[in-house]
């Protein structure tokens, strides 16, 4: 079955709200392509390899996290830019991009999924009121150690994550977390009482913030804890409009 373009993104851009969000790019369509959509491809990045794959599927549209147009971003379209943007072209395959909002949803946004994997009840944000702010805390059912929630990340996410241990004890209940470069929200993350922060990245000053607050911290990865919202929207999509899905999952050890 086949969804029109324009329909299909006033869908998107209506679930995901984006009116509400100053993002550092273009949410919505950001590359047009042709005029009806029956195959989708899901990914994290727009990067060529993700783009050769879905066009040799034979997707009508790609939908990412990671998008073009950032703020700040060089504006000529030379070298890698011109390079995936003349693949989109030639081959009348739109590109749909959604970072912030993604990010937020409180069903198919990617926090809410990764919450939802560490098996962690009761979320709340962990910085109630404050804009742009997407990261959340809550409290597992029992008590377990830290371990147990390194191994059930590896599992999950295929890759072994950074951590830094608090020093103090190994039994996590409180967990906060917010996926991707999110690593200055540790400093919250301890104030607020959790036990175990979890994000994507690490800079240089989170291992000393960890050591000296008593907090666990693990970076899990930032393209392999933000590859679950673009998934989850897929399958939205497919359950509404009954269009073919793939995610297409471009490894980044990042």
């Amino acid at each position: 079955m086949a969804i029109a373009l324009t329909e299909l993104v006033h869908h998107l851009n209506k679930s995901l709200e984006i009116s509400k969000f100053q993002d550092y790019c273009p949410n919505g369509l950001q590359v047009e392509g042709r005029a009806q959509v029956s195959r989708i491809v899901t990914g994290v990045t727009a990067c060529q390899g993700l783009i050769d794959s879905a066009i040799e599927w034979g997707a009508d549209a790609i939908l990412v996290h990671h998008g073009y147009f950032w703020r700040g971003e060089a504006a000529e379209i030379v070298g890698m830019k011109r390079r995936r943007l003349a693949a989109l072209l030639a081959n009348d395959v739109s590109l749909l991009a959604y970072h912030l909002p993604l990010d937020a949803h409180p069903l198919l946004g990617n926090n809410a999924c990764l919450g939802r994997i560490l098996g962690v009840e009761s979320v709340a944000p962990l910085e109630p009121g404050v804009a742009d702010s997407w990261a959340c805390v809550g409290s597992l059912p029992k008590t377990v150690s830290i371990d147990s929630i390194m191994r059930k990340l590896e599992a999950e996410t295929g890759r072994t994550p950074l951590h830094i241990g608090a020093n103090t004890s190994d039994s996590v209940r409180r967990v906060a977390w917010c996926t991707g470069a999110a690593q200055g929200y540790i400093d919250a993350a301890a104030r607020c009482g959790a036990d175990l922060y979890v994000t994507g990245e690490i800079s240089e000053q989170t291992v000393h913030s960890a050591r000296e607050q008593g907090i666990h911290f693990i970076a899990a990865g930032h393209h392999a804890t933000e590859r679950y919202g673009v998934q989850a929207l897929g399958a939205h999509l497919v359950e509404q409009f009954s269009i073919e899905h793939r995610f297409i999952d471009i490894d980044n050890p990042v």
